[in-house]
């Protein structure tokens, strides 16, 4: 995912053409004005390259001559590469991209009848080190640019079979891959933007989702800035397994975590927050478990995602039986709240919930993964 040199004339000290793919349309326009060409080719730009799927300045022929030559010269549109492609039994198909360094990132589609879902990376690792996924253990590096993010799903739009009524293949987009998006929120607004743009991918809000282990502030700063839907991983219903399982718990307990989704859910006229529960077998599954979860979220905007642990190695958790599963999803429903359990897609290619591990190397300490730790 690195902007390549420019062979043909560089710019500035950095000898590198600016890659205008994670420019929403504020910063395009600001870029083309730079130029001394008119904000409206932000629009055109933006057009060809998510909508019309072209990377090449000089097949973009609503632009000048002179316009589309000086483009060659100071940009270029750089798509992600990948490493590896794997599918699944079932689908599922899941690619590996190159983060520079000898780091890689993964991305999964799902493909539905009704949808097709790419869940995508936002970090090169994670630092909140949770302990039941391997991206956690794999440790952290760095953010993802803009670029990176959005590229992933450039990609898989331009690699996958169009849906059978034309439309492109990817409908929804989940923050679900490998990072905590909001630990990254000065690169996740502008792929938000590019994502809901009519001149880009042109998604509606429901069909976007960012998932948190619940950075408070960032969970308020989101509510403002870029109201999608919101899915919060919380598996566990007290403050002192939810310590162990999510240790950024320790930092912002499940009372401050729930008074934030409810305020993000306010702002969302009969939205729901997603509360993803990950079974965990005789650690969070018990009938307790379920009664404590109902207390927390009964009568409130919310929905319950029951996830089967999906095992990688090197872990000791197992997966809550399948009759215990169903069990926990009745006694919640019987107490009024939506929950539905998570089918598990893409296992045989390591690709379901929790496993994505890409490679991590040279693993960084942030602040953030000290107060994580602490």
């Amino acid at each position: 995912m690195q902007i390549k040199p420019d062979s043909e004339g560089p710019i500035g000290n950095s000898g590198l053409r600016i890659n205008l793919l994670g420019k929403p349309e504020v910063q395009l326009a600001d870029f083309f004005e730079e130029l001394g060409e008119k904000p409206f080719r932000a629009r055109q730009v933006l057009q060809w390259v998510h909508q019309r799927n072209v990377s090449r300045f000089d097949d973009m022929t609503d632009l000048s001559k002179q316009l589309r030559a000086h483009l060659c010269e100071v940009a270029s549109i750089e798509l992600p590469e990948a490493i590896s492609e794997k599918k699944s039994a079932d689908g599922t198909v899941k690619w590996l991209f190159s983060a520079g360094g000898d780091q890689a990132v993964e991305t999964v589609f799902i493909p539905e009848k009704t949808r097709g879902t790419l869940c995508i990376s936002s970090q090169v690792g994670c630092a909140l080190d949770c302990t039941f996924c391997a991206t956690g253990a794999q440790g952290f590096n760095r953010n993802l640019e803009v670029d990176e993010i959005i590229g992933q799903v450039t990609y898989a739009n331009r690699q996958l079979p169009p849906r059978p009524n034309g439309a492109r293949p990817v409908t929804n987009v989940v923050f679900m891959g490998m990072g905590e998006p909001l630990a990254n929120y000065r690169n996740l607004i502008p792929s938000l933007q590019l994502l809901l743009s009519d001149y880009a991918y042109g998604l509606s809000r429901r069909r976007i989702t960012v998932s948190t282990s619940g950075i408070v502030p960032h969970i308020d700063r989101l509510s403002d800035d870029c109201n999608v839907s919101l899915a919060v991983s919380l598996h566990a219903a007290s403050d002192t397994l939810r310590n162990e399982l999510v240790p950024i718990n320790k930092i912002h307990p499940i009372a401050e975590l729930l008074a934030a989704c409810w305020r993000y859910a306010e702002k969302r006229a009969n939205r729901f927050i997603t509360f993803e529960y990950v079974m965990l077998r005789d650690i969070n599954d018990t009938a307790r478990d379920a009664d404590d979860l109902i207390q927390l979220l009964q009568d409130r905007p919310a929905k319950v995602n029951l996830i089967p642990f999906n095992p990688f190695d090197g872990n000791q958790y197992k997966c809550s039986r399948e009759q215990t599963i169903s069990d926990f999803q009745r006694r919640l429903r019987e107490r009024g709240l939506v929950t539905t359990i998570r089918k598990t897609r893409g296992a045989d290619i390591n690709a379901a919930c929790g496993q994505l591990a890409g490679k991590v190397r040279d693993r960084v300490r942030s602040r953030l993964s000290e107060k994580v730790r602490n």
